[in-house]
């Protein structure tokens, strides 16, 4: 029987899939080198502000959102380049999160997050700053 790493080819065919739809077909800027989980959220209400930076990796049921109802607003979500987005977490319009950084999972960012930190928590706040990241948010030893 086949091992189930055979499937990741599949698997990185059908995220660079989904990329190229969200940035030909809804106007989303998305690096090619970024990976996003099949069931991370996407705001398309407002998809021309949804920005994700180069090697950034956005979990599972995590949602970037770009507009808000209540106040009229449509402005752009900015993810850094080497970033991880946690599961189930909630970034807010308008927030820009920094290169190499880290959203823990369930967190609700409601402000911008500085370079180099990490930050977690409703509402989100800075847990540690000055941390190295490489490619999808790994934390590199220091």
């Amino acid at each position: 029987m086949p091992s189930l790493n055979n499937l990741i080819a599949l698997q990185r065919l059908m995220i660079r899939a989904r990329i190229a739809v969200c940035n030909r077909f809804w106007g989303m800027h998305i690096h090619p080198t970024a990976r996003l989980s099949r069931s991370a959220r996407l705001d398309r209400t407002h998809p021309r502000g949804l920005h994700v930076g180069r090697h950034s990796y956005v979990a599972f049921d995590a949602a970037i959102l770009t507009h808000d109802m209540v106040r009229g607003l449509r402005t752009d979500t900015i993810i850094g380049d080497e970033c991880f987005i946690g599961a189930r977490s909630v970034i807010l319009p308008g927030v820009r999160v920094g290169n190499n950084a880290v959203v823990a999972a369930g967190s609700v960012v409601t402000r911008d997050v500085p370079a180099n930190s990490i930050v977690s928590g409703n509402p989100a706040s800075v847990l540690r700053s000055g941390i190295s990241t490489g490619h999808y948010g790994v934390l590199q030893r220091s």
